[in-house]
């Protein structure tokens, strides 16, 4: 999944991305996925980024053993973030939805902290 394309999250992809838990993991892309809904239809530049970081974050994800368990919904919400960007056409699925859902996840991850 992380084949040779450009990897944004280095030290995170290098094995740091290992000692987060799901739910940090997860506010890890919800932060992308904010970026991306901000900068939707404004900043085409900030968008692609944001979109382009928040895959890679999902595939690090889906490559992390742990989560071998609960790797079809993992897929799912990256499919349905794909949907989102792409205009949410087949889950009729938007960023802003997906914002507020992944938003759970930093939430929780920060008052753990």
């Amino acid at each position: 999944m992380l084949g040779s394309k450009t990897i944004f999250h280095k030290e995170l992809a290098s094995g740091r991305w290992q000692s987060f838990s799901l739910v940090e993991q997860l506010g890890n892309v919800g932060s992308e996925v904010s970026r991306a809904a901000r900068s939707h239809g404004k900043d085409e530049n900030l968008f692609r980024g944001a979109v382009e970081r928040a895959l890679e974050l999902f595939d690090l994800i889906l490559v992390d053993p742990r989560w071998r368990g609960r790797l079809r919904e993992i897929a799912r919400a990256r499919e349905v973030f794909c949907d989102a960007v792409l205009g949410g056409g087949e889950y009729r699925s938007s960023l802003e939805d997906l914002d507020r859902y992944f938003f759970q996840f930093a939430f929780a991850a920060r008052k753990k902290m």
